[in-house]
């Protein structure tokens, strides 16, 4: 496949659970090369924790993800659940973020989680529940929640705990306002 890159749309694709304490290994220059072999154009990614960057004249979200799923299963045997967004949709986030959210404020960590297709926010909110009074924040807006907890006390809040368990885990990834930022850049 030939990508017109004028035409081409800039997509990020959000790899979760990757390359976390030992597990799911996925070498980031393979990664790579796997999504050059399905045909994207401009391929770059970001750190070391799934986050690729490349262009594709495919307008279908749920065909790309599940295109990138499929290799990533063929490519390193690993059923990893995939987010894909637009770089347009990504920046459109970014642009209603709250005021809270990504204020550089050191003692506060400030993340964006992704919402995996079909789950939705409600569905999320209703298994994590109300965020900490006092110690995290949530605002939701599309398919991702801004989401800000004080460092000190990250393992009071209900959403750090929540977000891990078994239940919820696969229906979300999550990224720190930093990386985000970095990835709608690039």
């Amino acid at each position: 496949m030939v990508i017109c890159m004028e035409e081409a749309t800039r997509y990020i694709a959000l790899l979760r659970g990757v390359n976390i304490s030992g597990k799911n290994k996925v070498p980031m220059a393979e990664l790579k090369k796997a999504f050059e072999e399905l045909g994207f154009g401009a391929v770059k990614t970001y750190l070391n924790s799934g986050n690729v960057i490349f262009s594709s004249n495919e307008e279908n979200i749920g065909s790309l993800t599940d295109r990138i799923e499929t290799t990533i299963k063929k490519w390193f045997g690993l059923d990893i659940p995939v987010f894909v967004t637009s770089k347009e949709d990504l920046e459109d986030i970014l642009q209603h973020a709250p005021d809270w959210w990504g204020d550089e404020n050191k003692e506060i960590y400030d993340n964006l989680i992704f919402i995996m297709p079909p789950a939705t926010f409600a569905e999320v909110r209703d298994e994590i529940g109300e965020p900490r009074e006092g110690l995290e924040k949530i605002k939701n807006y599309k398919v991702a929640v801004f989401w800000s907890f004080s460092r000190k006390d990250y393992q009071k809040t209900n959403w750090w705990r929540e977000t891990a368990s078994a239940n919820i885990s696969g229906k979300l990834t999550i990224r720190t306002a930093n990386t985000v930022r970095k990835i709608a850049g690039m």
